[in-house]
């Protein structure tokens, strides 16, 4: 899939590029910011080897970089899911820019090019019960949560989440939220 370039009034969502690395490792070798986040905190060379996959073929997430500040905040998560026409979105955002509306801003605009521009039918996020800022993310932009998959995902030593499973319909969908 190709991965989009958007502005909205005050991101620019756009590919990822090779001189990112230190910005994204600004955030990804947080505790805290990964700590629902697969692989968890990131060293400087996972960082690495993740900027440089999100420019390839395969990219499944997206910059986020304020317009203002010209400065990467956050990264967003966009990928055809395993059914025809059907989108997982998720985000990851700067300790120093959560709380601000940005993640609901670069999520709302890509839930806009899924619909309008791939003609999906339908976009999903997950979130582990616990975080409630992915949730009510999730809920300002229309999503219904459907699914509550108790102890569904391993995270070693016998350590199992709970995870919420939300969706939004193209026929549900407005740019209005």
């Amino acid at each position: 899939m190709h991965q989009p370039t958007l502005t909205t009034p005050r991101l620019f969502i756009r590919p990822f590029q090779p001189h990112d690395s230190q910005a994204v490792h600004t955030y990804t070798n947080s505790v805290s910011v990964m700590k629902y986040v697969p692989p968890h905190a990131m060293s400087w060379a996972q960082t690495q080897d993740f900027v440089a996959e999100q420019q390839g073929a395969d990219a499944q997430a997206l910059a986020i970089v304020h317009q203002h500040h010209q400065r990467l905040i956050g990264h967003i998560i966009f990928h055809a899911w395993f059914a025809p026409r059907t989108y997982e979105l998720g985000w990851v955002i700067h300790p120093d820019y959560q709380r601000q509306g940005y993640a609901t801003e670069a999520a709302r605009a890509l839930l806009e090019y899924a619909f309008t521009t791939l003609h999906a039918h339908r976009v999903i996020a997950t979130c582990q019960p616990e975080n409630s800022a992915s949730s009510r993310v999730m809920e300002k932009l229309g999503m219904r949560r459907e699914a509550h998959f108790h102890q569904c995902i391993h995270r070693g030593d016998n350590l199992w989440w709970d995870e919420y499973f939300y969706a939004v319909l193209a026929s549900e969908w407005s740019i209005d939220r």
